[in-house]
């Protein structure tokens, strides 16, 4: 049978490491994962408590393609506690995990073969998302200068769109106000749409994350309930849209994907709660411990050259002094240190064979095991 050119995208490397984590274990072995960001905590217990009480009172049936009206008004809520914004609910979409979000605004935004940019290293499926919608991604070199980020006089006049991340991953960096606005009005004057994702808001170490809602209306902001709530595997995310976008979006949800899973809309109002948020602020927290121990034990292992970790859970090393084949270093540091860490070619095609990223997300006393092998690792030259 055929098959399509567009399916023809590059494998999510992680993926690939946690496979070989999964056999690793299988095989009785001990693993440390630094490779996932996925949080190890799970839902908070209020996300649990108010999931169980809905199942009670009935089946959970299809809600309306944009997702629970209360929901989206403690989405918009939150808006106004963070950021100081006054959100109108209207325009808030609950999607299927932000990757149910990246589908509908590439979806929404742009025809087959425009050319949407990304500041590279960058998450990947960005880039294998768009190949398979037609769509043609092209990288914007960052450098350490602009804190691994792209910047305004990088975008051209061929553009339909910008990606940009804050706090990205893999290197954590965030983008300011003065840096927000730069690339707001360069998009605005280049006719460039832009998409700003927030998946790690609530997740920041090195002062407040700005919203790209703190500059402009004119972008599309994509976050989900994965990362500082904690809820990965109930795959729900939402999306902040101009208000002349929330019917072609709706139209485009209806026919995707009906909606979002009604169980994972109920655990998220829990997760919203007063006593929800507290559980999770305390995540936070732990993942400061975490990137403390993290950052002074690469130190101590000669991994010195790292991005600015402002936000997220993640440590991006220059390791160029050691391999030119990270894939291979991180074979050999799961086969001998009993640690699962990236690959940087999954982030950056041309400069990811001298980089790794590390997760800190897991719980503190696997964080200070995973440090104490790698440390051992490192030191064997």
């Amino acid at each position: 049978m055929r098959h399509s050119t567009r399916s023809e995208v590059d494998p999510f490397i992680v993926m690939d490491v946690m496979e070989a984590a999964r056999v690793a274990e299988e095989a009785g072995r001990d693993i440390v994962h630094m490779e996932v960001g996925q949080p190890g905590s799970g839902a908070p217990e209020a996300a649990r408590a108010r999931l169980r009480q809905e199942m009670e009172r009935g089946p959970l049936g299809y809600t309306v393609a944009l997702g629970r009206p209360d929901l989206r008004a403690e989405i918009a809520a939150l808006y106004g506690e963070w950021y100081d914004l006054d959100l109108d609910p209207a325009r808030v979409v609950l999607t299927s995990g932000a990757s149910g979000g990246f589908l509908l605004a590439f979806t929404a935004l742009f025809d087959a073969g425009e050319k949407v940019a990304l500041g590279e290293p960058c998450y990947p499926s960005y880039r294998q998302i768009l190949t398979a919608l037609s769509l043609r991604p092209v990288g914007l070199v960052t450098e350490a200068e602009t804190r691994f980020q792209p910047v305004a006089r990088q975008l051209t006049d061929d553009l339909a769109g910008l990606i940009v991340a804050s706090p990205a991953n893999p290197t954590g960096t965030m983008l300011g106000r003065a840096e927000l606005q730069d690339l707001s009005d360069a998009c605005e004057a280049k006719r460039i749409s832009l998409i700003s994702d927030e998946i790690y808001h609530g997740l920041q170490y090195e002062g407040r994350a700005v919203s790209a809602l703190e500059v402009t209306d004119e972008v599309y902001v994509i976050n989900s309930f994965s990362k500082y709530f904690s809820m990965t595997g109930w795959r729900l995310g939402w999306m902040v849209v101009p208000p002349d976008h929330v019917r072609s979006v709706e139209r485009l949800a209806q026919n995707m994907f009906i909606c979002p899973a009604h169980a994972s809309q109920v655990a998220a109002l829990g997760a919203l709660s007063p006593e929800g948020r507290a559980e999770l602020d305390e995540h936070r927290v732990t993942y400061t411990r975490n990137r403390e121990i993290l950052l002074a034990g690469l130190k101590e292992a000669g991994l010195t050259n790292t991005a600015p970790a402002d936000g997220a859970f993640y440590v991006y090393a220059d390791v160029g002094h050691l391999t030119d084949d990270s894939r291979a270093l991180s074979r050999q540091i799961l086969d001998e240190a009993g640690v699962a860490v990236t690959p940087g070619l999954d982030f950056d095609k041309a400069r990811g064979h001298r980089t790794l990223r590390f997760s800190y997300a897991r719980g503190t006393a696997e964080i200070e095991e995973g440090v104490a092998r790698l440390t051992r690792f490192f030191a064997r030259g």
